[in-house]
């Protein structure tokens, strides 16, 4: 992890119980915070990815410059770089790490910036998938904090399909035997596997295995783009981290912030940034029905869908013309 820093926070206890010790954040800055501190942007990691992930928005005069902006990545609890169960040693490592929701890492990430940095104002929190549901968090957690919100493929609260999906990729994990309930002495490599052949079906859309989109990516066949893309993208990690994100994923809901009472609407109309909520037109986790109902709720609240026939990895830029789309948004924003 070159060039990254950690943050330490001592002892922790998540919102639903447990103990977290020793919890870090391991994060990494890009460009420089002026002296007036109020050119920070945030921008968390997605499912499974690093702050590498982000840093196709992030540079000299890309969307996220850092010749006027200071963008700092934190690593999501359970990626397997800030503390995770991969990384934890025991008795909370492993099986035993606690449950950790986009709230539990949105506080964390608070004090990142209040304590290591003293930033109280940030123009904007920007998030692609579990990036996203931190963003939408971010917008309800600290409202006078968050003057802009660009939740990119994500959501303020995992649809109940959603949810089962999630269910589906992780049960597709655990029905390997050498999974032992998180209790293996080498990786489940054929249930990481099976996950990531299950989740292919998912990640892109029906036009994208249609139109054999996949060549575009320098993949010869469908299976070579399956096996590759997908099977060996999920034995890179470790098995626990990927059920550790997923139940993250699975309990996102800005409703359950506390003192709110799960009342999401409300938890909604506590947004005061100025937010784009961008969906892709053909992601399979998170449509853009989904979204119009939370934009519903957000004062000002703009929905601007993405066109692209490339599923949810839209969001991420691996199509071009989506990430061109998602880049003019940012600008637009950043401009306003």
């Amino acid at each position: 992890m070159e060039d990254t820093e950690t943050f330490s926070l001592g002892n922790c206890v998540p919102r639903d119980g447990g103990t977290l010790p020793d919890a870090k954040i391991v994060f990494k800055t890009y460009g420089a915070l002026d002296a007036d501190r109020d050119n920070a942007i945030l921008f968390p990691t997605h499912y499974g990815g690093t702050h590498v992930n982000n840093e196709w928005l992030i540079g000299p005069g890309k969307a996220l410059d850092t010749n006027r902006w200071f963008v700092i990545v934190p690593n999501m609890l359970g990626n397997g770089v800030s503390s995770s169960p991969s990384n934890v040693g025991p008795p909370h490592g492993g099986a035993s790490f606690p449950h950790v929701t986009v709230y539990d890492n949105v506080a964390l990430q608070h004090r990142l910036l209040t304590e290591r940095f003293a930033i109280t104002h940030l123009p904007l929190v920007i998030g692609f998938s579990m990036g996203a549901q931190q963003s939408f968090q971010w917008a309800v957690s600290y409202p006078d904090m968050v003057e802009r919100c660009i939740p990119i493929c994500g959501s303020a609260r995992t649809a109940p399909h959603n949810l089962v999906f999630l269910e589906g990729v992780t049960g597709a994990l655990r029905s390997d035997p050498a999974w032992n309930k998180g209790l293996y002495t080498e990786q489940p490599t054929a249930g990481m596997r099976l996950m990531g052949r299950v989740w292919a079906g998912w990640g892109a859309s029906q036009t994208f295995y249609r139109e054999h989109l996949y060549r575009q990516l320098g993949f010869t066949s469908l299976e070579e783009y399956i096996v590759r893309e997908w099977e060996d993208g999920f034995t890179q990690g470790d098995a626990n981290d990927l059920l550790a994100m997923a139940w993250t994923w699975q309990h996102a809901d800005v409703g359950a912030t506390p003192g709110l009472d799960g009342d999401f609407e409300r938890a909604l109309g506590r947004i005061t940034a100025r937010t784009i909520v961008m969906p892709c037109v053909t992601d399979l986790y998170f449509p853009p029905e989904d979204s119009a109902i939370e934009v519903k709720h957000i004062a000002g609240a703009e929905l601007r869908t993405i066109p692209s026939t490339w599923g949810h990895q839209a969001g991420g830029g691996a199509d071009p013309a989506a990430a061109a789309f998602i880049e003019a948004a940012i600008r637009e924003s950043l401009a306003r």
